[in-house]
């Protein structure tokens, strides 16, 4: 006579799914999950030479569009006599930024900017009749410009540390981008 053992559960073995949340990770380590399993997102701030001016992190999950305010808050740039200058004549960002209230903020500092609108945005401006947002041959002109931040992405991750978040604490990355980009700023200026 033959018998065979039947599995208990016909549910598939194996290792569990990395998409799981095990519970949050602390807020000193500005680390999040995305679809990516954990990540960490830099918003940064550069001049037109590509030298990183500001700088905020917030875990992988957190939206761009409400990081815009308090990463353009830490704009401090000395003159050398006098209050330090905090506040640049044009903000140039990508689709993750845009927003009414990022655009009433810029407004109320006399801050120009240039950004574009998503598709989804356009099409709900078209329903409702507002103000237009101007996005002509002069601004995609400006627009080309804004691959300056990407080279300074760029720049800062040639560190592997930077580039693979080696570090716990968000206060120790946060002090390694500090370092890359002061070395950044003293090559650059040479």
């Amino acid at each position: 006579m033959y018998t065979s053992t039947a599995r208990p559960c016909r549910a598939a073995q194996g290792a569990l799914s990395n998409y799981k949340k095990f519970g949050d990770e602390p807020s000193d380590h500005a680390i999040g999950r995305s679809r990516g399993g954990l990540t960490t997102k830099n918003h940064l701030v550069c001049d037109g030479k590509g030298r990183a001016l500001a700088f905020v992190l917030t875990p992988g999950q957190a939206a761009d569009t409400r990081m815009m305010a308090t990463t353009l808050e830490q704009i401090q740039v000395s003159a050398g006599q006098g209050r330090p200058r905090t506040r640049p004549d044009r903000a140039m960002a990508d689709k993750g930024y845009p927003s009414e209230a990022n655009r009433a903020w810029l407004r109320e500092r006399g801050i120009a900017a240039t950004i574009p609108e998503r598709d989804d945005q356009i099409t709900h401006r078209r329903k409702k009749p507002g103000r237009p947002i101007d996005f002509g041959d002069t601004q995609r002109g400006r627009y080309r410009g804004r691959s300056v931040v990407e080279r300074c992405f760029n720049k800062l991750k040639q560190w592997r540390g930077i580039a693979m978040r080696s570090d716990k604490t968000a206060r120790n990355y946060h002090a390694g981008l500090c370092l890359a980009a002061t070395l950044h700023w003293l090559t650059s200026t040479a």
